[in-house]
């Protein structure tokens, strides 16, 4: 306090320092605070987008496990093999032949039911958990498919205790109901899968019950609790056999979900309903490292403008306190030469009078200078200011994009500590990058499935998806397709996803037919597009090595297939879904000299 009172301007230069830090220090508290707002919004979005697409993928893989696994039932129920069994004929030779369906079809289990629910044939026969013999008249699945001749029904087996999809069909006879089909799908290969794509994926029924998770604790839990009638009729039914149908340990909180114990932490929830079911799924991405680095991120950028901005603001205020100086000391320096020239003589008033006026000009012109000293520096400050902020701009984007890309994408590896596969995915992430939104498109229209009646479809353009497709495999096979169209638009009427996987399947045949060797005549691979009249034919032709009279005659036999592996069923598939455009399916062959496949569809008008 003495130090105010003996000197006035020392105090009131600290005073306006005082100041000028509070003002700083709030404008950095609520610059700081903002930027981690900023940066906490920016990272909530980033994390929801590529949950998102990982909810996709997943979705996509369910899919595909769900309609491959759909095709089996439809197709064993038209099986003279499963009919005979139903009417007297060999069991055991269905039991073989049951078992080996399901093993290169990578089903769980297939059994076939007589009229009564017993089962009297499975893949599993030789088994400990046999179902032969067992009685599933009580089973949802079994009813339904007797009642409409189709059901699907998710439960836990009776025998084996392990969950999985039923999907049932009816075979029948003039009308007479014969049996149900039954194939079971187990998903162990579809949640780890969903675990590969990082996060936590999971899909529940229209009750909220858990059916699939990559989190085994979660399965046949609850999002929210059951009304104890609905609790008491599922224990009833057996469905989910004795589970508590305890609740999940989430918490919805805002836009976040918080998880408790074992999974703690905030997470990113997106829901996406499956098509053809009344499932939803559900996928969480964790989020609190990406908030806190997103607020550290924008809250550093901030530091970075406003430490400059503080040091240039700070200098001009040394700078005004000295100006103020200055000028205190000139008027000091003026009071004392006007008490010294008012003690002279009266002989010198003419001189003092010239003195004070040229002390108002030298003072006059002082005051210019600082005013001009002081627009310059303001001008220099803020021109520094603006280098300063362009270089932190420039040099801040790069790395902060980059960061994110490598940071998230290899983070699922580097938890389970495999630094190999983590490795091998940064070296993807930056040989793939220019690719990745050309792929995920296309996975994406090739996962979706045709729906609708047949529209006009350009030919062109679906044999172009397929070749886009298959570009690896032709290049890996060292194949080039000769295509042979009109020059104008040529269009049939199909649904053209279907129509391109109907492509797609007879090009991979004609590869493969390539690489085991033919006559080597050119080109090795052709697809020739025809109009005649009111119909197109596409024919795809192979130089393989053919196929004799017996495989061409069972071609299209469900079951039929000439490759080791081969399950027999993409030809059938392929022949239904052209027949459903009101089209033909057929093929030609030489031994020796390859094989033609010929697609006949209606012409649809541009």
């Amino acid at each position: 306090m003495s130090h105010f009172l003996l000197d006035p301007r020392r105090g009131a230069a600290k005073l306006r320092w005082l100041v000028f830090g509070l003002v700083v220090a709030a404008i950095a508290i609520a610059s700081l605070f903002a930027a981690g707002e900023f940066g906490r919004s920016r990272a909530i979005a980033g994390t929801q987008s590529r949950a998102e697409d990982a909810g996709t993928l997943a979705l996509a893989i369910l899919r595909g496990e769900l309609e491959k696994q759909r095709a089996l039932p439809v197709i064993l129920a038209r099986d003279p093999d499963v009919r005979q069994a139903l009417t007297g004929g060999s069991r055991h030779g269905l039991d073989l032949k049951l078992e080996a369906i399901a093993r290169e079809a990578r089903t769980a289990v297939i059994y076939l039911l007589g009229p009564d629910g017993i089962a009297i044939a499975a893949s599993n026969w030789n088994e400990p958990t046999s179902f032969v013999g067992n009685d599933y008249s009580f089973r949802d699945y079994f009813r339904g498919a007797v009642a409409s001749g189709g059901a699907e029904q998710f439960a836990l087996g009776t025998v084996s205790q392990r969950p999985g999809l039923y999907i049932t069909r009816r075979i029948e006879e003039a009308g007479q109901s014969l049996g149900v089909i039954v194939v079971k799908v187990e998903f162990d290969r579809v949640e780890a899968d969903w675990r590969a794509l990082g996060g936590q994926s999971y899909v529940v029924d229209q009750r909220g019950v858990v059916l699939l998770a990559t989190v085994e604790d979660w399965r046949f839990r609850v999002e929210a609790p059951l009304d104890q009638a609905t609790a008491a009729a599922i224990r009833d039914s057996l469905q989910f056999g004795a589970a508590p149908l305890t609740p999940l340990p989430l918490l919805q909180q805002g836009e976040l979900v918080q998880g408790t114990t074992p999974l703690t932490g905030r997470y990113v929830r997106i829901r996406h309903p499956v098509p053809t079911t009344d499932w939803v799924l559900e996928v969480l991405l964790p989020v609190d490292a990406a908030i806190t680095a997103g607020r550290s991120q924008s809250q550093a950028l901030v530091a970075l403008v406003l430490m400059p901005g503080a040091a240039l603001a700070a200098f001009a205020l040394r700078r005004r306190q000295h100006n103020l100086v200055r000028r205190e000391a000139d008027a000091r320096a003026k009071a004392e030469l006007e008490e010294r020239v008012a003690e002279r003589t009266a002989e010198l008033a003419g001189a003092n009078q010239r003195l004070v006026a040229e002390m108002a000009t030298r003072t006059l012109a002082q005051e210019r200078l600082s005013n001009l000293r002081e627009e310059l520096a303001k001008a220099n400050r803020l021109a520094t200011l603006g280098q300063v902020t362009a270089g932190v701009a420039h040099e801040v984007n790069q790395p902060l994009a980059a960061l994110r890309t490598y940071a998230e994408n290899a983070r699922a590896f580097l938890k389970r500590s495999d630094t190999i596969e983590a490795d091998g995915a940064l070296a993807r992430i930056v040989s793939l990058t220019d690719r990745i939104g050309a792929i995920t498109e296309a996975l994406r229209g090739f996962a979706r499935r045709g729906k609708g009646p047949p529209v006009p479809v350009p030919v062109a353009t679906v044999i172009e998806g397929a070749l886009t497709l298959l570009e690896g495999p032709l290049r890996l096979a060292g194949v080039t397709p000769v295509v042979t169209a009109p020059a104008g638009p040529v269009l049939v009427s199909a649904r053209p996803i279907e129509l391109e996987q109907v492509l797609v399947n007879l090009l991979r045949n004609a590869i493969e037919a390539i690489l085991e060797g033919g006559d080597g005549g050119e080109p090795a691979l052709a697809i020739t597009v025809t109009p005649r009249g009111d119909r197109v034919e596409i024919a795809i032709t192979d130089r393989g090595p053919g196929l004799s009279a017996d495989a061409l005659a069972q071609l299209f036999t469900p079951f039929s297939t000439t490759k080791p592996k081969g399950l027999g069923l993409g030809l059938v598939i392929s022949q239904d879904m052209i027949t459903s455009f009101g089209g033909t399916l057929t093929a030609t062959s030489r031994p020796g000299e390859g094989a033609s496949f010929v697609i006949n569809l209606e012409r649809a008008a541009a």
